[in-house]
């Protein structure tokens, strides 16, 4: 009672405020979610999402130092296993998704200058987002505002890294524009791990009439020939973290490595225009109606030798294809009054659809390896998805009820034109409905409690359903995994500077897809019985006098097999998924924001490398990272500079892992100690 009463007496503090929970505005406080909103710091090179998201519990996003590959993304366990891009999770920027219709997507098409937040919702309430499993990755960008303004960051920092980007912002009358144009580039901390990538970035926002909003968003991301540098086996990484992994079969003296020798590499031309109009019909109505298309080349150089190639059975070692991408939401929402409270009911419809133009080669010419040789497959992959969903909220008084319920089609085809006997055409489609449920209690004014539980489910992606194990061909008996999420948690505001969510959760899963073999650059997938995850999420954000705060996010996971198969027990853990992990911070900020610094620690557990849990886990780590930031302003200038000094106590560790490699290439080794600073400097006009 006394805890009560201290929390009804305490000054509330500016809500923050997200929509991916319930797709209306609401504050984080009243939401029965576990869900977070973070801003993207000017103190970083706003390159990748992983520099943003390690404060958020539940989450684990490794930067693999590989920009051939995405970042590695899990919530909760889901996604950890994925071998490209980022799967499980569903990724979104401004009502757009970032993710295809088969569930995969690359968080690579972030552009971090120009975000404004980033939400991150994890649990039952992300089955209302269709097929995934994980959670929902939402980026906002800002809109322009005031005065027009523009802006020019510099930074640079070990290993050869450098980036700069130009930002011009405003509005004018009823219309506001942000552009933005970055290049960055690094020699990369690992061998044959050079990148540059190129992004551009457009929004309109025009309010042609009260109550209505259009924006239009255009980006494109391009890297070309980004080197690969491949996993490494466990003695290679003790023998040396950076070196890359010697090619046995090498007639060259001294032998190459595989990433060397092959000279893997991949490059991604992304396009995407989209818009969305939201229209305020009258004070308890509003209508959302959301489209977009876009283009994604890309061509990946592998390494495997050419005795794997048999014919029929192999792509080749060179991947390239073309896809087209398009879809629609259209959503409307009413507000009414229902016995004493507030009913809130969303309903809508979400399209999506890709089409894929792929080819595959082989990765040699005669003796000479790591060119576009002879073709070895061309085929039209389609994947699509039709959506309806529903999602209702009745608030009275104490109490909060909400429900919702999506009915997710995904259709896959595949038409060969490689085989004479068209051995890989066919066609399959998954369906299923996803309920959700949950309710929220204040208990006082500071204090809530909720609980939720969802039905969701995940199918395959294209990519794991390329290859069936022996066979070769097209795995059209994969299944999707579904799973059954139930939440419990508290949200509490201790007094005006301190903020306090936990969460406890557990999620079963069926027919769990798992990886059946990998080897010559071929992965197969299998359905492989059922698993279960049971952890416990918090997050403490405190302000202290005198400019100082600190923030601590904590997860604690076990993922684990229930049921066993093949040679994998029951028990083992699921590899690619540490058992637990945590970030703390410690900041201060002068009263005026002329100087700021911030000590930061993170610690992952061990993490395993496959399923059975025989082969080498990847030890846990702790590093330490400090940052200092300067602010200046003068006249309608305005400048500012920060430092960063990373992994303080120069530890070697495994970064990242890739999960299930037949030739035990697992390994992904994060830098050294390392260094970064940038600058910048603003003119209002």
């Amino acid at each position: 009672m006394l805890l009560i009463a201290l929390l009804a007496a305490a000054a509330v503090e500016t809500p923050v405020v997200v929509v991916s929970a319930t797709r209306t505005e609401h504050a984080s406080f009243d939401v029965p979610a576990s869900i977070d909103a973070v801003k993207v710091d000017d103190d970083n090179l706003r390159v990748n999402a992983s520099e943003a998201l390690a404060a958020v519990p539940g989450l684990v996003v490794q930067n693999r130092q590989n920009y051939a590959q995405d970042l590695q993304i899990s919530s909760r366990g889901f996604g950890a296993r994925s071998a490209f891009g980022v799967r499980g999770v569903h990724l979104i920027t401004d009502g757009i998704p970032a993710s295809m219709p088969d569930g995969q997507g690359q968080a690579a098409t972030f552009n971090l200058d120009v975000a404004e937040r980033i939400e991150v919702l994890r649990g039952p309430y992300s089955a209302i987002y269709g097929n995934h499993a994980g959670g929902v990755i939402q980026l906002f960008t800002r809109e322009g505002d005031g005065a027009p303004s523009v802006e020019l960051n510099l930074a640079g920092g070990s290993y050869g890294t450098h980036k700069t980007d130009v930002t011009a912002q405003g509005k004018q009358s009823n219309i506001g524009y942000v552009l933005d144009a970055s290049r960055f580039d690094t020699d990369g901390y690992r061998a044959h791990s050079a990148a540059t990538r190129d992004q551009a970035y457009a929004r309109l926002t025009l309010t042609p009439t009260e109550g209505a909003k259009l924006n239009i968003i255009a980006n494109a991301l391009r890297q070309n020939d980004t080197q690969d540098a491949l996993g490494v086996t466990w003695a290679t990484y003790q023998r040396d973290p950076r070196a890359g992994e010697i090619d046995s079969t090498d007639t060259q003296s001294p032998k190459r490595t595989l990433a060397d020798r092959y000279n893997t590499r991949k490059s991604i031309n992304h396009k995407q225009i989209g818009a969305t109009w939201e229209q305020r019909l009258s004070s308890d109505d509003r209508l959302r109606v959301t489209a977009y298309g876009g283009n994604r080349e890309v061509v990946q150089y592998q390494a495997f030798s050419k005795a794997f190639q048999a014919p029929a059975s192999h792509s080749g070692g060179v991947v390239d294809f073309e896809r087209d991408f398009s879809g629609a939401d259209i959503n409307w929402s009413h507000v009414n009054a229902l016995a004493g409270g507030k009913l809130t009911t969303t309903a809508g419809v979400e399209y999506g659809r890709s089409s894929d133009a792929r080819q595959g080669y082989e990765n040699f010419i005669g003796a000479t390896f790591g060119v576009k040789g002879a073709l070895r497959r061309d085929e039209d992959d389609k994947v699509s998805n039709l959506d309806p969903y529903l999602q209702t909220e009745w608030d009275a008084g104490a109490w909060q009820l909400s429900a919702g319920l999506r009915h997710s089609r995904v259709k896959i085809s595949v038409d060969d034109h490689f085989l004479s006997n068209g051995n890989d055409s066919g066609s399959l489609s998954y369906s299923h409905t996803t309920p959700v449920l949950g309710v929220l209690y204040r208990v006082a004014p500071l204090l809530n409690v909720y609980a939720s539980a969802a039905r969701g489910f995940e199918t395959p992606t294209l990519n794991e359903l390329f290859y069936s194990g022996a066979g070769g061909g097209f795995n059209f008996r994969l299944q999707p995994a579904y799973s059954t999420h139930v939440e419990t948690g508290v949200k509490a505001r201790l007094d005006e500077r301190t903020r306090i969510n936990a969460a406890l959760f557990q999620v079963k899963t069926s027919d769990e897809l798992v990886v059946d073999s990998a080897s010559g650059g071929r992965t197969s997938y299998r359905n492989g019985g059922k698993t279960l995850r049971q952890g416990v999420e918090l997050s403490l954000d405190s302000s202290w006098g005198y400019g100082l705060s600190t923030r601590l996010a904590l997860t604690t996971l076990r993922a684990v097999y229930d049921e066993g198969y093949g040679n994998v027990l029951k028990g083992s853990r699921l590899p690619g998924v540490p058992n637990a992990n945590l970030y703390g911070e410690l900041a201060w900020k002068e009263s005026a924001g002329r100087f700021g610094a911030a000590l930061e620690a993170v610690a992952v557990g061990k993490i395993y490398v496959e399923d059975s849990n025989v082969d080498q886990p990847a030890s846990g780590y702790g590093v330490l990272n400090a940052r200092v930031n300067l602010g200046q302003q003068w006249g309608g200038w305005r400048f500012k500079q920060f430092a960063r000094l990373n992994n303080l106590l120069d530890k070697n560790y495994v970064g990242s892992v890739i999960v299930g490699d037949t030739n035990k290439r697992y390994y992904e080794a994060a830098p050294q100690r390392n260094w970064l600073v940038g600058a910048s400097a603003l003119y209002q006009f």
